[in-house]
């Protein structure tokens, strides 16, 4: 590596990656989401119920997916509403896991230098 290259800090590269999935994935559900209306077939709502299972799952776990099941069938929140819950729920845990997978690396790394001091680390 050359001596004027920056170097990203592991916190710049976990949010960026995390950043760039986010976009992956909220994209590709608006995609389908657009082709789903525009253009119904069954592959279409099976794509568009395989985006939707994490989230619910995620909601589920935290006990409020009935609470927005009810409040969705009653009107109380509109479909739109549904799918920014659905899309910020996935963005979190993009986010928790890229937090949770910086944390273990930055782990390693500390390991790997401790060892590499004591001159305990192989080749």
């Amino acid at each position: 590596m050359e001596a004027d290259t920056p170097r990203l800090s592991l916190a710049q590269i976990m949010v960026g990656n995390a950043s760039l999935l986010s976009v992956i994935y909220l994209s590709a559900g608006v995609v389908i989401e657009a082709l789903r209306r525009l253009h119904p077939a069954p592959w279409m709502e099976r794509a568009s119920l395989a985006l939707d299972s994490l989230p619910a799952r995620v909601l589920d776990l935290l006990g409020a997916l009935a609470p927005l099941r009810d409040a969705y069938v009653y009107g109380h929140v509109s479909e739109i509403a549904l799918r920014l819950i659905f899309g910020a729920t996935v963005v979190g845990v993009i986010f928790a896991m890229a937090f949770a997978l910086g944390i273990a690396m930055w782990i390693g790394r500390w390991f790997w230098a401790r060892q590499v001091a004591r001159g305990h680390a192989g080749d």
